[in-house]
């Protein structure tokens, strides 16, 4: 009579290298893109093999941490709210900020690299939080609507990932990508910068300190 299979959870420790190999993956990325499975080994203080043990490749890997990544961000996004739809659409753009600036490289490969459909997919709530939001913006004419709510909201999110590249670009500082997301989602919402500066200023939530420490 065959033994009934194991339904014991893994081993702390090997539940806790997998862990530390996503850890020194996702900060090994954003440092060098191409960096190798030999160095995120060494980074996570594990061999080649002890990684190999737990993802079949590199790809698989990367498929991981930045599904994951993009899991949390939908989660953090989830709770954000605020009876005016700029306003939350200018929190959106700044949680995202204040999740992915200290890994802007690795994040803007995660969403514009081979791996975007999957990583589009985890973000998926998000995204359906954003089209609601647009929805009532248009509904209440405080955001545009010579476009269809579609367009507006790949636009919104287009915005965000655009000020990822021009961060890492132009080395911003934290608090100057937390601007320049919210005014890049809201001018692609349809206000004027000047419009949207004024917004920011007038908003205590979207202070950079508050939103960081939300």
């Amino acid at each position: 009579m065959s033994a009934a299979p194991s339904t014991r959870a893994p081993r702390r420790d090997a539940t806790a290298n997998r862990e530390a190999i996503l850890a020194a993956a996702a900060a090994a990325l954003n440092e060098d893109i191409d960096t190798s499975l030999e160095a995120i080994a060494a980074r996570a203080g594990l061999s080649r093999r002890a990684v190999y043990g737990h993802f079949a490749s590199r790809d698989d890997l990367l498929i991981d941490v930045f599904t994951r990544g993009a899991a949390r961000l939908a989660a953090l996004l989830d709770p954000v709210s605020h009876p005016d739809a700029r306003v939350e659409i200018a929190l959106f753009g700044a949680t995202l900020w204040a999740e992915v600036e200290h890994i802007r490289v690795s994040a803007a490969l995660a969403v514009r690299g081979p791996h975007r459909e999957l990583v589009g997919t985890a973000l998926d709530p998000a995204r359906e939080r954003l089209r609601t939001t647009v929805q009532r913006g248009m509904a209440d004419g405080t955001i545009r609507t010579d476009l269809d709510r579609e367009t507006v909201t790949r636009l919104i999110e287009n915005a965000a990932v655009s000020v990822l590249d021009e961060a890492t670009r132009a080395q911003l500082s934290p608090a100057t990508g937390h601007r320049l997301v919210m005014l890049a989602g809201l001018s692609a919402a349809g206000l004027g910068w000047r419009e949207a500066g004024e917004l920011i200023d007038a908003t205590p939530e979207l202070a950079f300190g508050e939103v960081q420490n939300r």
